[in-house]
């Protein structure tokens, strides 16, 4: 059900080559969506694939669907026994039985590339509207978890049932949260839509070349009216007049109510510039994030997992240190659960509160976590404190983050986080000097090293550098290359 307390409004940004949406509660930035025009995600597109080859260790295929990397099918993804729904307790079989090298496939991206890795596919298709999610090749009726009333959902549940025969269909569908006191016309003219879009999709994939884009899901905005506008919005602003008037259109047709929260951004001020979301941007890239209380939380973002490590900081504000350490791991959590949506992080997430004596205060803390999150669109799961005092969680990860779609790996430390200090560069300097006189004939060794390195040498390391040239019987001569990186040097023999 709505939470009356919840006020949402939704900012649409459209520039030439970038569209950008961001989700507020109650005035506050929780989730940012980013869609360039030369790397548009490709979640539900529907394709035309071949399969270039076949892993059977893996129990999986690589299949050419006309990207720069071939994309993973994994055999728990691949339908059988024709277009019904498997029995997820059967074992799978082997992945040469499902699918062979060559074979064509009509598959659907269930995960962006991320990294060095090609998307993940199914041949499960799923087609989404306003209120349902047609899945042609399953046989079930599922309804959202969030609607929560029994007999709300025994009646969505009848409906869809109902019109699933009415139109002689043999496939499944979900019945989304937004559904929640749709009416059965609403619900006959979302089915009518997919079924019209399905055989449209078969059409094509009779007719189109394999390697081929079949169905291209929405536009951003587009797709924020189908997927993000619930009852709690309140306004939708967009800041492009055609935009504006594509989303009018689509939600005349489609989505009867929200065309009147729909509205046109014509100030000057830049339209994300209200509630400051630029800056709300800018330090959801950054590693440290204080807490009103004094309190910090650390973010390390890897390939395996994302970490994050709570700190009081400055925060005394409490008499004991137990309950000191209470209040910072409550607001943590709550900071944790929207820097987790904000920066749109997925996978495995290690979280490392502050140890807690009291078995209480560990389970609030928990409990606030979990109530943080249930505005999340991305399903997530949460274990109970580990032995070692850890909370971990997974969250489905499809899109990049945020990090992975605006920054990329510093060229200086090429992704490490660090840099040799200057002292090490110094002793680095050293022994490659001795290296190079027991290897080459030469009468001066030419240092070419950042400022901080000369400065080293000359101050704290000038004995060192004194004994080296006697001992070697070389002169040594420094200078100062302002281009170079601190753990950067080059040793030229003169």
């Amino acid at each position: 059900m709505s939470d009356e307390s919840r006020k949402e409004e939704i900012l649409i940004n459209v520039s030439p080559s970038e569209t950008r949406a961001a989700l507020l509660e109650n005035g506050v930035l929780q989730e940012i969506f980013i869609e360039r025009t030369g790397r548009r995600g490709l979640i539900s597109n529907i394709y035309n694939g071949r399969v270039s080859r076949v892993l059977p260790g893996m129990q999986a295929a690589f299949v050419d669907i006309g990207l720069d990397r071939t994309a993973f099918l994994h055999a728990s993804d691949i339908a059988r026994n024709g277009d019904a729904a498997d029995d997820p307790s059967e074992d799978l079989p082997n992945i040469r039985e499902l699918v062979r090298e060559g074979d064509r496939l009509l598959v659907q991206v269930v995960k962006d590339p991320l990294g060095n890795k090609g998307a993940r596919l199914t041949t499960f298709i799923t087609l989404p509207s306003r209120h349902l999610v047609l899945m042609p090749r399953s046989a079930s009726v599922g309804i959202s978890a969030r609607i929560d009333q029994d007999d709300e959902r025994d009646r969505l549940r009848l409906l869809v049932e109902e019109l699933l025969v009415e139109h002689g269909l043999k496939c499944g569908a979900i019945v989304r949260t937004v559904a929640e006191g749709a009416t059965r016309d609403a619900l006959a003219a979302d089915l009518e839509y997919l079924v019209r879009l399905w055989d449209v999709i078969q059409e094509r994939c009779r007719n189109d070349d394999v390697k081929h884009l079949v169905n291209e899901d929405l536009s951003l905005p587009l797709r924020v009216l189908r997927d993000l506008v619930t009852s709690d919005v309140e306004v939708i602003l967009v800041d492009s007049e055609p935009d504006f008037d594509a989303m009018k259109d689509f939600a005349a047709t489609f989505l009867p109510g929200v065309e009147a929260r729909l509205e046109h951004y014509e100030r000057r001020r830049p339209i994300f510039d209200l509630h400051g979301i630029e800056d709300e941007i800018r330090k959801a890239l950054d590693r440290s994030i204080p807490l009103k209380s004094g309190g910090y939380l650390i973010f390390d973002q890897t390939e395996a997992m994302t970490t994050i490590d709570v700190n009081t900081g400055a925060y005394v504000g409490h008499r004991n240190l137990e309950e000191t350490i209470y209040r910072t791991n409550l607001e943590a959590a709550m900071a944790i659960a929207r820097q987790l949506r904000l920066r749109n992080l997925g996978g495995i997430i290690i979280i490392d509160f502050i140890d807690m004596e009291e078995l209480s205060h560990r389970e609030n803390v928990l409990a606030v976590l979990e109530q943080s999150l249930e505005g999340d669109h991305a399903r997530h799961q949460i274990t109970p404190v580990s032995p070692l005092g850890l909370v971990e969680m997974t969250r489905k990860r499809t899109r990049e983050s945020l990090q992975h779609i605006l920054c990329e790996d510093c060229p200086g430390c090429e992704g490490r986080g660090f840099v040799l200090t200057a002292e090490t560069v110094c002793f680095e300097i050293l022994r490659e000097i001795i290296r190079q006189a027991r290897q080459f004939e030469f009468d001066e060794a030419l240092v070419l090293a950042h400022q901080d390195v000369i400065e080293l040498l000359l101050d704290e390391q000038a004995q060192s550098l004194a004994m080296l040239s006697e001992q070697t019987g070389k002169s040594i001569r420094l200078q100062t290359e302002s281009l170079y990186l601190q753990d950067q040097f080059d040793v030229v023999l003169m």
